[in-house]
């Protein structure tokens, strides 16, 4: 047995003569001691049954002494508790390699108290000189011996704990121009920790800028930070040019400017810029206008006291004739107010005048303006003097919130009564058995939504009219401005409470009618108390997750770093704009900006490239192609990246922190994993401030056309009702608007049911609408004339009259049946009486028609209900994204078609249902076995798409990768993941979310080893087996085939090449162990198996490319110094 080294197992006396002992010295005892006695055992002749039972006692200890607990029970010390063996050192939070290896305690650090400095600049801290003094102790003990003040080092600690006067002065010069590093936990991303330069002040805690608080996620309510001292010149150097608050003004998750004003400062902007309020009384003044040459005239008459800050005032164009962003070239004289002018003195000249309010979001697009008409260091500056203006005019406004700027809406009481009646009339309908229960409850919950919504209208009007008075209203201005609180909560305090989730996330349909201005009743204060404590309870439990989250992402994608500049692929992945309903929420020009084509796009008017292959596409290229209408670009990804390892620069495309082209060397996984992590916290945090209250989105049911065009429908299967509408038939059909050449301009799916009254090929105006449908019911609706005939529907077996208690009336409901019965309605014509359709009829369908009943087409013969409404959260958002990064085969999944094809039914086999496939083309069928509780969407006769699915339920990743294959999937992962975060208004770029499913795709599976070395079944890694398969073929061998294989992050971060990586992540002692018997290498090609050996991480600073550049003499050959680097 290896023993180890006696200091890492130490043995310490405590007073009164004990000692303290590490527990491995016990552990090492009892194996010496057992062995000692089976000696002596042997010498002796003792019985077989002692000598074995002591070898037995013997194998116990040496297990305990590896893994105390694996075998048998655990070994306990004094006290009951398990001893801590060998591997027990290595495991887990507190191991050696979590605790010691990849988190080490650094000298030179300290930390305290933040507040705010509003005096500093953006690149300063404000640092206690007593914490100074104790961080810098070691250069100012050097400077005082280079002064000869001292000669001994213990003398310069005297002096310096006397505090004597020089050595303030030997502070000042020594933190002068040496950046210190701040640090808030928790660390979620990259802005978690950034430079500045010290200013030392008095007092005890830390002072930081303001508008860095956003980056690390700071407020002041008694929030800690600490601080480090880099020490080494190289340091200092990279942390200057790197980690500098000044240069790092964007993003890495989204490229917008992080360091946009919040609160005050946007307070103050918006009430210099706001819109001038035109009173009733006054509108002739507009003629006498005061009129201005220029801003130094407005100042003047500002600070006499001639104008006032909101008075409209004219002045002579800045802008007359120049190409400028925000002004206007063609005007001699602007209206303006008094604030704007104000407001637009501290910006550059060269983006032009902003002449509208500016609140959150316009100051981040003025910022970026700056940016991009004059680059970094204007920015910056630009920056301060916001801070200051903001800071200052926020002051002069004197806003505060009082009970009577809560104005209530004097349309409130009418709005909740009309929403009353037509709730009456609701319950009427259901009363007399024309509706379901489930169907009046979503109507009364859309109901109170429409009604919560017009309220809020109405509020934010009167807020804005501010009943009548010439100042402004100080909510509105807080609200409206992006400075604090968003309209829920101000609907909550002035205009109607609405209506209250319970802590299942349903809606409880009585909404609290009251706001916070009037005050609950005893009854509303409970239901809502009920809602909020789940919220509460929800943020505590979900922030540990979120770490977790991250933690695992970290993991897999932590070795992903630029290693090239081009892999030099073809491929690529096609994007396009992504609609929501009918409306567009992500525009193709934000998708591509800074990626790379793939192929040259051309302008087919003009006849001209806009941008030609493997060229980044600017804002302004990507700004063309959306005036040239193109639909989907294909763009280089890191998704198809053909690099050995890692990625390579084209495939990624812009560093959006930096918004230049990603350098060699950039850890690009590490950013990604931080990108997607660092919201989730957040997003958790986020449910906790709404405190419960129910939103739910209101979707019209109903269709408008955007533009003036014609209706083309696209595989929809349609039938003429009696009115002359088209009734649609079926599902994955279209309607798309194209103008008079054809060209399309919008596209919508349908439902089925939805009702179109435009024929195709008819034309329809902007504003029209033109499709409609019932958003509470699922229809089956009739195609042909005829009269009705049941089908296997049988009382008590498939189906039930049900009698509904309130209503009087007789449901007839198809049920969940075991037997060999399908339930259909048949047509069958009057005459003949030749079938001419039948309809398959699921579980659950409410029957609409009598039996021998005469329809026409287009009737509704049956009805499913919609599912209720629930609402979103981001607790349905978090485990969302986990669930699909863990890749988890979900419980209920539902059937995917994995051919294209017509769909037919062929009776029951062992209680399930046999839905066949036939294409149509090839004549191939595909049987698919259906469960009878599962509920099938599709119809016979219905021609499905491949990967469509069959039934209702979650997606199986892993099922979808086999029918569909590895693009789809990436497609459908990167769209399942934004849509959580963007649910929660959280802008995440496509390519951090591309390399996290990258390297769940690594792997690929075996399925005929062909002559290569590889087993059958052995999953290897994709590059690994082309290359095999590269050199059996270049030995003319026959290559293996494989299939991909979806990886969650944690199995594939455990599946990494490096050892040391996965031993640090989970499993520890498992992974050792393999690594151990397959005597595995570990190139150390990550961060933390570098981290871990305490090398140079092999990124940034660090890039191994970089240690081959030399300093090459004028006039010497240049081959002559390039040295190639050996393989490792």
């Amino acid at each position: 047995l290896p023993v180890i080294p006696p200091d890492l197992r130490p043995l310490v006396p405590l007073e009164g003569g004990r000692f303290a002992t590490s527990d491995l010295n016990d552990l090492y005892r009892r194996v010496i001691n057992r062995n000692n006695r089976l000696k002596n055992l042997l010498q002796l002749k003792t019985p077989e049954v002692i000598i074995r039972n002591e070898k037995r006692m013997l194998q116990e200890a040496v297990d305990a002494l590896f893994d105390n607990g694996r075998h048998g029970r655990a070994v306990t010390g004094a006290g009951n508790r398990a001893l801590k063996s060998l591997s027990d050192m290595l495991k887990g939070k507190s191991g050696r390699f979590r605790q010691n290896l990849l988190g080490k305690r650094v000298d030179y650090s300290g930390r305290s108290v933040i507040v705010i400095g509003p005096e500093l600049k953006l690149n300063q801290c404000g640092l206690p000189k007593k914490m100074a003094l104790v961080l810098f102790e070691p250069f100012i003990i050097r400077r005082l011996k280079e002064l000869g003040l001292v000669h001994t080092i213990r003398a310069a600690k005297k002096l310096i704990e006397r505090q004597a006067p020089e050595v303030w002065d030997i502070l000042d010069e020594v933190t002068k121009g040496h950046p210190v590093l701040l640090n808030r936990a928790p660390t979620l991303h990259r802005l978690s920790i950034q430079a500045f330069e010290p200013v030392l002040i008095e007092g005890e805690a830390i002072r930081i800028h303001p508008l860095v608080c956003t980056a690390y996620n700071a407020d002041f309510d008694g929030d800690q930070m600490a601080v480090h001292v880099p020490l080494s010149t190289e340091a200092q150097l990279e942390t200057r040019l790197f980690m500098l608050a000044t240069n790092n003004i964007f993003s890495p998750s989204s490229g917008r400017p992080i360091t946009t004003p919040s609160q005050d400062i946007t307070l103050g902007c918006y009430y210099l810029t706001q819109n001038p309020r035109e009173l009733p009384s006054k509108s002739d003044e507009k003629k006498h206008l005061k009129l201005f040459c220029d801003s130094s005239e407005v100042f003047l008459a500002r600070a006499e006291g001639a104008v006032k800050i909101m008075e409209k005032i004219r002045l002579k164009n800045p802008d007359l004739g120049k190409d400028t962003l925000f002004g206007d070239k063609d005007k001699k004289v602007i209206e303006t107010t008094v604030g704007r002018v104000v407001f637009n003195e501290i910006w550059p000249k060269e983006i032009g005048f902003v002449n509208y309010a500016v609140g959150k979001k316009k100051l981040g697009d003025v910022i970026w303006a700056t940016f991009q008409v004059c680059g970094h260091d204007t920015t910056v500056v630009t920056l301060d003097k916001l801070k200051d203006l903001g800071f200052e005019e926020a002051t002069r406004t004197g806003a505060s919130i009082g009970l009577y700027d809560m104005i209530i809406p004097e349309e409130k009481t009418q709005i909740i009564s009309d929403a009353r009646k037509q709730i009456n009339e609701v319950e009427k309908q259901y009363r007399n058995g024309i509706i379901t229960d489930g169907e009046r409850y979503n109507q009364i919950i859309d109901i109170w939504t429409h009604a919560t919504d017009q309220i809020s209208g109405v509020m934010f009007r009167a807020l804005q009219h501010n009943s009548g008075r010439e100042d402004y209203n100080p909510v509105y201005l807080m609200v409206d401005s992006g400075a604090r609180g968003n309209k829920q909560q101000v609907r909550q305090l002035a205009g109607i409470r609405g209506l209250m989730a319970k802590p299942s996330g349903e809606i409880i349909e009585r909404p609290i009618l009251s706001n916070f201005r009037e005050g609950l009743t005893v009854l509303e204060y409970f239901i809502s108390t009920h809602g909020a404590r789940k919220g509460l309870a929800d943020t505590a439990l979900k922030t540990a997750d979120s770490g977790y989250l991250t933690r695992k992402l970290c993991d897999v994608a932590h070795d992903v770093i630029i290693n090239e500049a081009d892999c030099g692929t073809v491929n690529g992945i096609w994007v396009s704009s992504i609609y929501e309903g009918d409306e567009e929420v992500v525009r193709l020009s934000d998708r591509i900006i800074g990626r790379v084509a793939c192929d040259d796009i051309l302008d087919n008017v003009q006849k001209k490239k806009v941008i030609s292959t493997s060229e980044e596409i600017s804002e302004k290229a990507a700004g063309e192609l959306e005036k040239l209408g193109v639909e989907k670009v294909r763009i280089r990804s890191v998704l198809t990246c053909e690099s050995k390892r890692g990625v390579c620069a084209k495939c990624y495309g812009r560093d959006l922190a930096s918004t230049k082209f990603v350098e060699l060397g950039t850890a690009v996984g590490i950013m990604a994993a931080q990108s997607i992590g660092e919201p989730g916290t957040q997003l958790t945090m986020r449910t906790f401030h709404m405190g419960g209250t129910a939103s739910q989105i209101f979707k019209q049911p109903q269709i408008k056309a955007k533009n003036d065009g014609v209706v083309r429908y696209q595989d929809l299967r349609v039938v003429q009702s009696i009115e002359g509408r088209f009734i649609v038939l079926n599902k994955n059909g279209f309607v798309v608007v194209t103008n008079g050449e054809g060209r399309e301009l919008e596209r919508y799916d349908t439902f089925i049911g939805s009702t179109i009254s435009v024929p195709d090929g008819g034309k329809v105006k902007k504003g029209e609408i033109f499709v409609q449908w019932d958003p509470y019911n699922v229809p089956i609706l009739s195609e042909k004339p005829g009269r009705i005939e049941f089908h296997d529907v049988i009382e008590g077996v498939t189906m039930k009259r049900e009698l509904d208690e309130s209503t009087g009336r007789v449901e007839t409901v198809i049920i969940e049946h075991k037997e060999d019965l399908h339930p259909q309605i048949l047509i069958r014509d009057d005459a003949s009486n030749e079938l001419l359709a039948s309809y398959s009829i699921p579980a659950g369908a409410h029957i609409a028609v009598k039996e021998k009943e005469k329809v026409q087409p287009g009737v509704t013969l049956a009805k499913t209900p919609r599912k209720m409404a629930k609402t979103k959260d981001i607790t349905g958002g978090l485990p969302r994204v986990a669930e699909l990064f863990e890749a988890r085969r979900p419980k209920d999944a539902c059937e995917i078609a994995k051919i294209e094809g017509v769909v037919d039914f062929a009776g029951t086999v062992r209680g399930k249902r046999r839905l066949i496939l036939k294409d149509q083309k090839t004549g191939a069928e595909e049987e698919h076995l259906i469960p009878l509780s599962k509920h099938i969407i599709v119809y016979k006769g219905d021609l499905v798409k491949q990967g469509q699915q069959l039934t209702d339920g979650p997606v199986d990743l892993h099922e979808l990768l086999e029918v569909k294959g590895p693009v789809e999937l990436q497609e459908y992962l990167l769209n399942e993941v934004q849509e959580v975060y963007r649910l929660q208004g959280v802008e995440i770029n496509d390519k951090h979310i591309e390399i996290i499913v990258r390297q769940m795709l690594r792997k690929v599976k075996l399925t005929d080893p062909g002559d290569t070395e590889l087993l059958w079944g052995d999953q290897v890694d994709r590059l690994a087996f082309e290359e095999e398969n590269q050199r059996v073929e270049a030995a003319g061998g026959k290559p293996a085939e494989a299939v991909p294989v979806l990886l969650g992050v944690t199995k594939a971060s455990l599946e990494t090449e490096s050892f040391i990586s996965a031993a640090s992540f989970q499993d520890t002692t498992r992974v050792l162990i393999d690594a151990a018997t397959l005597g595995k290498i570990d190139y150390l090609r990550g961060f933390k198996e570098n981290v871990i050996m305490g090398h140079l991480i092999p990124a940034g600073t660090g890039f191994p490319g970089h240690r081959e550049i030399r300093l090459v003499e004028k006039g010497e050959p240049i081959g002559a110094a390039v040295v190639e680097e050996p393989e490792p």
